[in-house]
């Protein structure tokens, strides 16, 4: 059943290796720095007002009251903004303060500047907001009704909408055996990290030293510059230790800064602004709620011979990432599936809920509940295995996608993962045990198959840019803009520096972002960390080690290309013994004017997708993956335990196993979060669940047994093979789980989460 698989046959020190964390000793020891432990002389702290109606003209900010107060410096509004424009990700829709219309319930209006926080807490009820309410929506799907409320700049209340057709739809329905129609939901969900939103601003004359745990800092940065008016030469944002983003603080670094930045000028004094959990959960993006109408058609034995999908997703009042989110959505429409004839259709629009945009999946998770319940219900309908049906339908080497792309240039290895899944977990085995059991407690087992674009993808221009620099003593500095939120980025790339170059990874050193000294590498985001930023590692250690070779040819006597760098030394490849160290070689190159400072870059190969047609390639590079859940359900309370999944991941070489691992287990833990309780609950536009008291995620008790295994394919595009992980870790994590839950009661959830009230009801049933 395997397909091929290749070999690559080199001695690594450090790459594939267990290597500890390199900011670990600092977490574990609390002597890392978060932004909130950063105090400077003569600070205030800001504190957000924020809107308690969905939408509405604001008739009146009254602060005067707030003025009076001992202690309170200033209070601004969007009144105080220097640039009036409105601002956003991918459209300009979107204010740091609102000024005329609120859009949603918790939008920030105000913010006052104390010299406490709780002077500042005690200010905000002294401020007298007059509203004139207006028409709101709340549905993404009513929304699309010419004669809904008009929520924002956009007409129709479309942020983006998507269409690719691909074969003859209308054949392959007319012929088939049997055809299902289904409507699958998925939630809204808080992306729950740990460390809020904080950031520090310091005017210094007429420049702005900005400290922030932004996701992405040269995009705050650059809306920063934008708001004030500012060029970006005046803004300096660094970036400390990140406590937890998931995509969360892609956007809400922005008017976090923002708001901060224009207290600060206005006050001419640093501000501290650490947000609340509630400021976080109330006025932060949320992963999209998904609406998707999904129809299938197939043959007796199960071969799948056309899709029909409608996805709809609530983008909440701004744009944000929204168009970004929509199209991997709809690209992954199909799953892992090589289905011959589809249509889809994808639209993301505006209502008067919370804003939308970056979580980790970035829209595979909605479409993946999707296609793989139909997939799993065909198999059902067919009494037919579901690892069966789901393992005829994958694609493979060559296979069409549903733009047009042809899986080549890597290994499509998602059969290879779909068997070693089935093999580990006993699939044949336990889904006959499993359906003798009798009582009070059913067991079930579920699969669900992944495929996932590297990478951003698209249209997007795409590149890395990384600088190393090696000092005289031979220790290795790197200044690289991709982020460390806690995923383990930072030491991944150590061991690429220090593999490349032949040194030991102790001298590594990964410098904290600076926007003013580090170069520009996109966002940390789409898994895209390791892939990108490792191959421009790559390129400006290469570099250096040329400049470097050309010194030690003419020391040692030995041809260029004879040399090697290994083991903190550079040799002769032939006679190992002829050697200098890296270190004695660093000091002789830089004495003698060799520059030994290179930045790389990697610009992404091309790619012909056409928005306009829905067609042509999506990624340069895909990663395959499957996960199997074993459920436990108890009949008289709904209660589902997760007993274990089995996550087999193909992402090619594994730089880290222990940080691979770790990626793992934490998408196990958020998608069976998402899978069975995790819900951002809103009633007419406000939000039900603004606390860890209300919103439940995932705890210790809750997690099963993880068994993961990693299928090593080295990708041609990646540094020494390597490629995505993080999102992979998550996206058919719930998908597994829900089909667990169908195997063992025999009925379907089509809305997320699987809640013990609808489990039972569907016993009921």
């Amino acid at each position: 059943m395997s397909e091929q698989t290749f070999n690559q046959k080199i001695e690594l020190k450090y790459v594939g290796k267990k290597v500890p964390r390199v900011d670990g000793v600092g977490k574990v020891t609390a002597t890392s720095r978060y932004v909130a432990d950063y105090h400077i002389p003569g600070l205030i702290y800001g504190k957000i007002l924020h809107s308690t109606i969905p939408r509405g003209r604001i008739k009146r900010i009254d602060y005067s009251e707030a003025l009076k107060l001992d202690g309170v410096v200033a209070v601004v509004t969007g009144k105080d903004i220097p640039n009036q424009n409105l601002y956003g990700y991918t459209y300009p829709d979107e204010e740091v303060l609102a000024r005329e219309e609120v859009r949603f319930w918790g939008q920030g209006i105000a913010v006052v500047g104390a010299i406490s926080e709780e002077i500042a807490e005690k200010a905000l009820e002294l401020i007298k907001v007059e509203y004139e309410e207006l028409p709101a929506v709340f549905d993404a799907v009513e929304a699309m009704n010419p004669n809904s409320p008009q929520v924002n700049v956009r007409e129709r209340n479309i942020i983006a909408e998507l269409h690719t057709e691909k074969g003859n739809v209308d054949d392959a329905f007319d012929n088939a055996d049997i055809v299902l129609e289904r409507t699958y939901k998925t939630q809204r969900v808080e992306h729950s990290y740990l460390e809020p939103d904080a950031v520090v601003v310091v005017p210094k004359g007429d420049h702005l030293d900005v400290i922030s745990n932004a996701q992405y800092a040269f995009f705050a940065r650059q809306y920063l510059a934008q708001v004030l008016s500012k060029p970006l030469s005046k803004i300096r944002l660094t970036v400390p230790t990140i406590g937890g983003s998931f995509g969360g603080k892609d956007n809400s670094a922005i008017w976090t800064a923002a708001r901060a930045a224009i207290l600060a000028i206005k006050t001419g004094r640093p501000v501290k602004m650490v947000l609340s959990r509630e400021d976080v959960m109330m006025e932060s993006t949320k992963r999209h709620p998904f609406t998707m109408k999904y129809k299938i058609a197939a043959k007796k034995d199960g071969t799948i011979v056309g899709l029909i999908a409608v996805n709809i997703a609530d983008g909440g009042a701004f744009a944000g990432t929204s168009p970004f989110v929509a199209f991997r959505a709809h690209v992954h429409s199909t799953g892992p599936y090589d289905i011959p004839n589809v249509k889809v259709d994808t639209y993301v629009v505006y209502t008067n809920n919370p804003p939308s945009g970056s979580m980790r999946g970035f829209g595979c998770p909605q479409v993946n509940f999707a296609i793989d319940s139909i997939v799993d219900e065909l198999a059902k309908e067919l009494n037919l295995d579901s690892f069966d049906v789901k393992y005829k339908n994958l694609v493979k080497n060559g296979s069409i996608t549903m733009t047009g792309q042809e899986l080549t240039n890597h290994i499509v290895s998602v059969r290879q993962t779909a068997e070693r899944a089935f093999e580990l977990s006993s699939w044949q085995t336990k889904r006959k045990e499993f359906k003798k059991e009798k009582g009070r407690y059913i067991k079930g087992i579920g699969i669900a198959n992944g495929i996932r674009g590297v990478s951003l993808g698209g249209e997007m221009p795409e590149f890395a840019t990384a600088e190393v620099i090696v000092n005289t003593d031979g220790s290795i500095t790197i200044a690289c803009g991709l982020q460390d939120p806690g995923q383990g980025s930072r030491t991944v790339l150590s061991q690429i520096t220090a593999e490349n170059l032949g040194v030991s990874i102790e001298t590594v050193n990964y410098l904290e972002l600076d926007t003013s000294i580090t170069p520009d590498a996109l966002p940390t985001t789409a898994s895209r960390a390791t892939i990108m930023g490792g191959n421009a590692i790559l390129n400006a250690t290469n570099q250096i080690k040329q400049r470097m070779r050309k010194v030690a040819s003419q020391l040692l006597g030995v041809p260029e290309e004879k040399i090697v760098f290994k083991d903190d030394f550079v040799r002769d490849k032939e006679n190992p013994e002829t050697k200098i160290s890296f270190k004695e070689l660093a000091a002789k190159c830089i004495f003698s004017g060799v520059n030994l400072t290179a930045v790389g870059l990697f610009v992404a190969p091309p790619l012909t997708w056409d928005p306009n047609t829905g067609k042509g390639t999506t990624y340069f590079t895909f990663a395959y993956f499957t996960n199997v859940a074993e459920v436990t359900i108890d009949t008289q309370t709904g209660q589902v335990r997760v007993d274990r999944i089995y996550s087999i991941h193909d992402s090619g070489k594994i730089v880290n196993p222990n940080t691979a691992k770790g990626q793992v287990y934490g998408g196990v833990a958020m998608g069976l979060g998402y899978a069975l309780f995790e819900e951002f609950k809103m009633e007419n536009g406000i939000p039900q669940t603004l606390n860890f008291d209300k919103y439940r995620i995932p705890y210790a008790r809750d997690m099963p047994d993880v068994i993961i295994e990693f299928i090593e394919n080295p990708d041609p595009s990646g540094p020494f093979g390597a490629k995505s992980l993080g999102e992979p870790a998550l996206d058919t994590v719930a998908c597994s789980i829900v089909d667990a839950i169908a195997d063992a009661i025999g009925k379907r959830i089509y809305s997320l989460p699987a809640t013990p009230s609808k489990i039972l009801e569907a016993l009921k049933d």
